[in-house]
């Protein structure tokens, strides 16, 4: 890309394609040195922040997860990811939106802010990857692509289901609740989406198809690849990726860690796996880097976020599927 010492591609860059060479502990940080616009002519994945944490039950924090997944990514942007066979940065024109703002006195009104901004990202002919936050964003994230492309799919990592009822409270802002408000308006359709890696007891499964990290250390990688294909079929899928699914060895920095999670390469099969999914909008959630540790998670965080490019790169009408990972 250009001039390999004229730096701050983040601004700099004279393409929104290809990989950046930058020294990864310099320079401007945007999320794989993309661009930062809001220019979305021509762009096919805006990158987005959605910094809230107040929905959040125990550790805050996430609200600087989108800064810490920035930073991380700076280690990735320099070449493709591994065993892909092709570069998702060559195939897709990618701009980092900047973040979702909001006025933070006015709390009740984030929900209708954070809808508006990902809708914004939408009418512009871009599909959202956002960064957490924690997950209550997904909420209004989904509200936005549910107006566009209807009843969607959910692809759910996560150790907790976020089903539970505050049905009296329709307007609660909690990141336990969002996927029991988002079957309940008919954003997703429990049958066709697949949680995987729950291990937090929560009787009300709302019909969601429920992968749980046991099932999935037992049966591995490639049934999970199976089950999902099975569920979802050629629906619109929305996939979030909350990184408390990962296992606190591999991602202490969040708000809720359970033990006994799955590792990074296990998510990064699976993600892999199920590439030609038709993926409309994506995120990761729940980076509370406060709590890391030398930033694993984090750069777990952006690892998963650049798989789910590959993803997206891969879904039907895209140039090409991926090959197998090596």
């Amino acid at each position: 890309m250009g001039n390999r010492t004229q730096g701050d591609h983040a601004f700099t860059a004279r393409s929104l394609t290809g990989v950046s060479f930058e020294p990864m502990y310099s320079g401007a940080l945007s999320f794989l040195r993309r661009k930062y616009s809001r220019d979305l002519t021509g762009v096919d994945v805006a990158v987005t922040g959605l910094p809230l944490d107040t929905a959040t039950l125990n550790r805050p924090g996430a609200r600087f997860g989108p800064r810490a997944v920035r930073e991380a990514s700076a280690l990735l942007s320099w070449d493709r990811p591994y065993g892909c066979a092709f570069d998702p940065l060559e195939r897709l024109a990618v701009v980092d939106y900047g973040d979702c703002q909001w006025d933070l006195g006015r709390p009740l009104e984030v929900p209708a802010a954070i809808e508006a901004h990902i809708a914004e990202i939408l009418r512009g002919g871009a599909a959202p990857l956002s960064f957490g936050g924690d997950h209550f964003v997904t909420l209004p994230a989904l509200r936005a692509l549910h107006a566009r492309h209807g009843t969607l799919s959910l692809i759910h990592f996560d150790a907790h289901s976020d089903t539970w009822s505050h049905d009296d409270e329709a307007g609660r802002i909690d990141h336990g609740t969002m996927f029991f408000h988002a079957a309940n308006e008919g954003i997703v359709d429990p049958a066709r989406s697949v949680q995987i890696g729950i291990r937090t007891h929560n009787p009300a499964t709302r019909g969601f198809q429920i992968l749980d990290a046991p099932w999935t250390h037992r049966n591995g990688a490639a049934a999970v690849i199976q089950r999902i294909r099975e569920v979802v079929g050629e629906r619109k899928v929305y996939v979030t990726f909350d990184v408390d699914c990962l296992d606190p060895a591999f991602a202490p920095g969040t708000g809720t860690p359970v033990c006994g999670g799955l590792s990074t390469a296990t998510a990064i099969e699976i993600l892999r796996g199920i590439a030609g999914v038709d993926v409309v909008g994506m995120d990761v959630v729940e980076v509370a880097p406060a709590y890391d540790a030398a930033g694993i998670t984090a750069l777990a965080a952006a690892t998963i976020a650049y798989e789910l490019l590959i993803l997206y790169a891969s879904r039907p009408g895209a140039a090409a599927a991926p090959g197998p990972a090596t």
